[in-house]
């Protein structure tokens, strides 16, 4: 049977083995970390910044939609991060200082060298080319680690838009989805299915890594679309989870997830949501791999699509469940069904919550003028 390789030739081969590099010199204490990032500086001159303190939004995000494994996403309303920025006097002149980390997690480290919203913060001044102001960070976690629903990304996402902000807004779109993917490459691996919809909203398709080539899908303003999210009591890390996938799939596989994934790209831009559903559900390469690693999870689709909805996959690496309908009342009703589905079969306790589509992505929430 003829195989092709599962390495993505869009992405460098790199991706998949990691070189560890020397960890830069930390200033001060290990929570503050000088401006040194892989991206260039893409301003001629230092801006000076605008507010004095900011507060950006960015919202979760559902990657893969089933057989888009890394090339497709979209941003989902009502979840996701909090990031506030201030100039700080006190903080040496071209660092980020971490200050403050609260809300669903106390695990992540306040070193911005380690944490996603500290990479993505260091990436976008250093985009900026800042040298002469020095900036504290408080990050308020609404999305849980290791949810499946871009966890890493929405920090990140939150951080750069908030330095972008706070600084005039001199950087385009795309330029902070290339920050964010400096955090994404060191966190959970190089892929823009989450960081890019968390920033530019709605649907993305990431049509080329070299160089970064983002097309964003418009989903009918007059179509509706809701998604059911049910998150079990159980973790699943990026990165023990794309550890599970195949390094080779067959050509039928193959031929079968491409035709699915442009099926959902096209009910997207048709705002067809029971071929989305369809397309969702159908992916023969990554899910039939990490379903058996979440309890419960096979039973939940199944017990989701028995209640009506359109489709229903993993979100992103896990070990949230995602599937679609066109209506909030019974969006309800199937999240139900999967919550006890989780607990029958998976013994999981999940809570479940029914979503639109986030059309904006990360935003400026509040300012201070200086």
């Amino acid at each position: 049977m003829a195989t092709l390789c599962f390495h993505s030739p869009s992405k460098p081969i790199s991706y998949f083995h990691p070189k560890s590099k020397p960890s830069p010199p930390l200033f001060s204490k290990v929570s503050v970390f000088r401006c040194k990032a892989s991206v260039q500086t893409l301003v001629s001159v230092e801006p000076e910044p605008v507010f004095t303190s900011v507060k950006t939004f960015a919202p979760a995000t559902v990657a893969n939609l089933g057989p888009g494994f890394d090339f497709l996403g979209c941003a989902v309303d009502g979840l996701g991060d909090h990031v506030t920025l201030r100039v700080d006097p006190s903080v040496r002149a071209g660092e980020v200082l971490i200050s403050e980390i609260t809300g669903t997690t106390a695990k992540l480290s306040t070193n911005p060298l380690r944490n996603c919203a500290g990479i993505a913060a260091i990436a976008t001044m250093k985009m900026l080319g800042i040298r002469s102001v020095g900036l504290s960070l408080d990050l308020h976690k609404g999305l849980p680690l290791g949810s499946g629903l871009g966890s890493s990304a929405a920090s990140a996402a939150a951080a750069a838009v908030a330095v972008n902000e706070i600084f005039g807004r001199k950087l385009v779109r795309e330029d902070l989805v290339l920050a964010g993917l400096e955090s994404e490459a060191k966190v959970s691996g190089y892929h823009a299915d989450n960081i890019a919809p968390a920033i530019m909203g709605g649907f993305v398709l990431i049509r080329n890594y070299e160089p970064l080539d983002l097309k964003p899908l418009r989903f009918p303003e007059d179509k509706e679309l809701f998604f059911v999210l049910v998150s079990p009591e159980f973790e699943a890390p990026t990165k023990k989870m794309r550890a599970a996938l195949p390094t080779e799939i067959p050509m039928v596989h193959h031929v079968w997830n491409s035709s699915q994934a442009a099926a959902l790209v096209a009910a997207v831009l048709e705002g067809d949501a029971v071929m989305l559903g369809k397309a969702l559900s159908s992916d023969k390469v990554v899910e039939p791999t990490r379903a058996p690693l979440i309890p419960g999870m096979e039973a939940v689709k199944k017990a989701a699509l028995e209640a009506g909805a359109f489709g229903c996959t993993i979100s992103g690496a896990g070990p949230t469940a995602v599937a679609v309908i066109d209506a909030a009342e019974k969006g309800e009703e199937i999240g139900e069904k999967m919550v006890e589905a989780f607990m029958r079969v998976g013994n999981l306790k999940s809570v479940a919550c029914v979503k639109k589509l986030d059309k904006v992505g990360a935003r400026l929430v509040s300012s201070v003028s200086r």
